[in-house]
């Protein structure tokens, strides 16, 4: 059962201060949340989120499945998202992005079976400029090459 551990309900509170009614804080809360389960939010996570601003799940649940920075499943230890906007598409992010799912042998939306990596296609990270990009963890890897995702692929402990 997900509980929000005690230095997580002060971050709570701290967040709850900032916003005029309870709603506002979802995203905030759901960030800490999101943190403490292991980097995804599960459905007792959402009930705790509910439960802790004191309004319907139906609202949170709304907030999780409309943003897709919100995981909804467990994500390997590097979360490799590689974005499949347009600057990102027209500069080879479908390459990047077919490199990984050979390399890890998974298909986007996919977890490599030792739990190290996770793929996902993603809409923009607003990192045009930079394209193609992808988002490793809380990280951007941007200027993407072939080359430059082996490296990364190596340095991460593939």
């Amino acid at each position: 059962m997900f509980q929000f551990t005690a230095e997580n309900l002060k971050r709570i509170e701290a967040e709850r201060k900032k916003y005029p009614t309870a709603d506002s804080a979802v995203m905030p809360v759901l960030w800490i949340a999101h943190e403490q389960n292991g980097n995804w939010i599960s459905g007792e996570a959402i009930q705790a989120v509910a439960d802790v601003l004191a309004i319907p799940v139906a609202n949170v649940y709304g907030v999780v499945s409309f943003y897709t920075m919100y995981n909804k499943q467990p994500v390997g230890k590097y979360h490799l998202q590689v974005c499949a906007n347009v600057s990102c598409s027209l500069n080879g992010a479908r390459s990047i992005l077919h490199h990984l799912e050979t390399e890890l042998k998974v298909k986007h939306g996919e977890t490599t079976a030792d739990q190290l990596f996770t793929v996902s296609e993603v809409e923009c990270l607003g990192s045009c400029g930079t394209a193609p990009a992808m988002q490793v963890n809380d990280d951007y890897v941007e200027n993407l090459t072939i080359q430059k995702v082996d490296a990364l692929l190596k340095e991460l402990g593939r």
